[in-house]
């Protein structure tokens, strides 16, 4: 009846059960960097994603883990659980007494990764041989009543399908052997004894003459893709399971953690939050909190009052992890509306529990409106391919759908008698490049015709990139505008203003023209914007000698912050030096690489050199690795276009930090000028795991003889600046660096 909605492109509706960090998992994944199908995305990122939605804090640094020191060892000791992925190479971790350094690892740990268990890699099974083209077969369960099997649907024989055959190159690799040695096999594949998921106990020898003890819980659990060269290529370790094989992965999960790993909220809601449910009635459930007797229900309409309890949204308290909607008798007798999200909370109730109730969180489910809806391209797409397939999601009830395309907005507004269909999809034909197309869906429910909204795309070859993003928001407001030229534009003309409609239909007699430009200076001063303001922007291209010149440009936007961003560190990119736009992080905050007496590291060895999983916002943090055994560690910063610390009278600076549970503590500080020192009053601010505000009022450093019109350099660090000290190590993680005014 319900099903989770997942734009095709470039949006994705999240359906995710959000927990609180109170009983959230610290999780390594041990995994590295690859994109082996080149779609720009890092191939197992759903991995992470999807952990991070079970409301675990996921600790991730590509490539780090292929070599192993007594620091990393107690990371890995200090986490909750690990977890190898499918997309590290497994000749990379056996060099030396590596697997023994492994092995050695006291903390649970989850072996995705077939070709590690192997006698020649981590001694786990008596096989160096893997099967890394066999496919993605069914699963026999051999452990019926294990706690994975926990809520799964098994088949006839108890067969269950884990991993899906449709995704990337449809095989996962496995490991040549008919038994597990001295571990319980849990799952084999179908028809033959070749082992799937195992586990062995903490101490006991992997197979006799191993040579190898596991000093935790171990399990093997295959997943992700077997990478293939194509053409065309296919990614390495994606995402691969199927609902049931989720469902396993995650009992897999738990049963690691064990105790450690206690949801005192409900979790688990179905319909997944975000679901699009096509009908007029839901059987909403859910999973109890671990101390749960009851559970509190409410549902609206309105999100703020659902998650405040207004009176009005509280359906009663109830022992089921049911409820029907949509049914005489129970709430939304007559039916929910077309068109409508409903909202709903679970709190979980023990009265003979001091905490309770445990406030949910807010989830939600949609009924689509009547009329055609998230359309794919999605309106205003850029860069869309010139043989496009369009397509929707129907209007509730509909039965017939009717397509309307063209060239102009009122052309496609006003067109009418065109030809029904019964398909969710049309194909245009061959489109022109770098051209605005406008279409339009009307629905029909054998009642009545629903008129749908006219949606566009713009066709691959156009101006594109756009720097800030469309739509971005907290932006800086010191702005170069750039963008990427289209294939036929010869010059550019740049058209600006806070007048969404005067920017779109501006000429160049318009006074939000701002001037032209020839191929290659795609930049634009906007000069210093006004604070929490929306700007539009528009590039024109022309080519005197091309007929169809000049090409009106796509209309983008972006809102700058009420706030001053000192650094935010989207900025920084992987760039060689010798390129003119290199900007590495590294070489802006200046660490301790050529200086022995600052034990500080900015940045990762490899690429992308900043951190891009651990953020607080946007897609980048600043990872900084501190060693002070030679007395302290911190990274510098030059101010350049945020030199004026009065601005709008701000008065708070505000850093975003975290650490990891291994750390230790040092004293987290920040300096100005290299001079003033204001340090954090929790000592164990090093050992946060999860992201940390930190407010400093600014009269501490003027206190301290700083002048804040004129702040030259800011720095990061860990342990005493003034009075150097041997100390411990660590890891931290900084993000959104701001300057806020007073509260209005």
């Amino acid at each position: 009846m319900c099903r989770k909605l997942i734009y095709l492109i470039s949006v994705l509706v999240p359906a995710l059960c959000l927990m609180s960090s109170a009983y959230a998992a610290e999780i390594v994944v041990v995994n590295e960097a690859h994109d082996y199908d080149g779609n720009g995305t890092q191939d197992d990122h759903q991995l992470v994603e999807w952990l991070e939605a079970e409301g675990h804090s996921v600790v991730v640094q590509h490539d780090n883990w292929t070599t192993l020191d007594p620091d990393k060892i107690e990371v890995l000791n200090a986490a909750d659980l690990v977890i190898v992925s499918r997309t590290c190479n497994s000749t990379l971790y056996d060099e030396g007494d590596e697997p023994t350094q492994w092995n050695s690892v006291t903390t649970p740990l989850v072996l995705m990764q077939a070709l590690i268990t192997r006698s020649n890699r981590w001694k786990w099974i008596n096989s160096s041989s893997a099967n890394s083209l066999g496919g993605s077969p069914a699963l026999e369960v051999i452990e019926p009543d294990h706690p994975i099997f926990a809520g799964v649907t098994l088949g006839a024989g108890n067969l269950v399908q884990v991993v899906d055959p449709a995704i990337g190159s449809g095989h996962t690799s496995s490991v040549n052997a008919n038994n597990v040695g001295n571990g319980t096999l849990i799952a084999k594949e179908e028809g033959t004894d070749l082992p799937w998921i195992a586990e062995w106990e903490t101490g006991v020898e992997f197979y006799d003459g191993a040579g190898e003890f596991p000093a935790g819980k171990r399990i093997m659990f295959f997943g992700g893709t077997q990478e293939t060269d194509g053409p065309p290529p296919t990614p390495w370790g994606a995402w691969n399971f199927t609902d049931e094989g989720e469902i396993m992965f995650r009992n897999a999960i738990r049963y690691m953690l064990g105790s450690s790993w206690q949801s005192e909220k409900a979790y688990g809601p179905t319909p997944d939050d975000g679901a699009i449910c096509a009908d007029t009635w839901v059987n909403l459930s859910w999973r109890a909190g671990e101390f749960a007797v009851s559970h509190d229900v409410y549902i609206g309409e309105n999100f703020d009052d659902v998650n405040a309890g207004a009176e009005s949204t509280f359906q009663g308290n109830q022992t089921e992890t049911f409820l029907v909607l949509g049914f005489p008798g129970f709430p939304y007798p007559d039916g929910l509306v077309p068109g409508t999200t409903y909202h709903w909370r679970i709190d979980e109730v023990n009265d003979s529990e001091p905490n309770s109730p445990w406030k949910g969180d807010v989830w939600s489910f949609s009924v689509p409106p009547k009329t055609a809806s998230f359309p794919n391209p999605a309106d205003g797409a850029e860069s869309v391919d010139v043989d496009v397939q369009l397509s929707w999601t129907a209007g509730f009830g509909a039965k017939l759908h009717t397509v309307y395309f063209g060239e102009s907005f009122d052309e496609v507004d006003n067109a009418s008698g065109g030809s029904s269909q019964g398909t969710l999809n049309y194909t245009p034909g061959a489109l022109e490049t770098a051209k605005t197309y406008y279409w339009r869906v009307d629905e029909f429910d054998v009642i009545e015709t629903h008129k749908g909204d006219v949606w566009s795309f713009i066709t691959q070859g156009a101006v594109g990139s756009p720097s800030p993003a469309k739509g971005a928001v907290d932006v800086k407001q010191t702005q170069i505008l750039s963008w990427s030229p289209g294939i036929y534009g010869a010059s550019h003309e740049v058209y600006f203003g806070i007048d969404k409609d005067a920017v779109k239909n501006a000429d160049t007699t318009s006074p939000e023209y701002k001037g032209s430009g020839t191929l290659g200076s795609e930049r634009y001063d906007a000069g210093n914007l006004e604070w929490n303001t929306t700007y539009y922007w528009r590039i024109d291209e022309a080519n005197n000698a091309n007929a169809d010149s000049p090409w009106t440009g796509p209309l983008w936007s972006f809102t700058t912050a009420n706030f001053l961003i000192v650094d935010d560190f989207e900025s920084y990119n992987d760039l060689d030096p010798s390129d003119p736009e290199s900007n590495r992080i590294f070489n802006a905050w200046l660490d301790g690489l050529e200086n022995p007496s600052n034990g500080s590291i900015v940045g990762y060895e490899n690429p992308p050199f900043a951190e891009q999983r651990i953020i607080h916002s946007g897609s980048q943090s600043m990872p900084l690795f501190y060693d002070n055994s030679v007395g302290y560690s911190e990274a510098t910063m030059t101010s350049t276009d945020t030199r004026d610390w009065t601005v709008n009278g701000v008065n708070t600076l505000t850093i975003w930090f975290r650490g990891e549970a291994a750390n230790v503590s040092e004293t987290l500080y920040v300096a100005l000028n290299d001079s003033a020192v204001v340090t954090n009053d929790n000592p164990e601010a090093a050992q946060r795991t999860s992201w940390t505000q930190w407010n400093i009022d600014l009269q501490a450093f003027a206190d301290q003889g700083v002048n804040l019109a004129n702040v030259d350099t800011i720095s990061l660090g860990l342990g005493n600046k003034n009075n150097p000290l041997a100390g411990g190590s660590g890891t931290m993680y900084f993000d959104d660096i701001r300057l806020y005014p007073p509260a209005p």
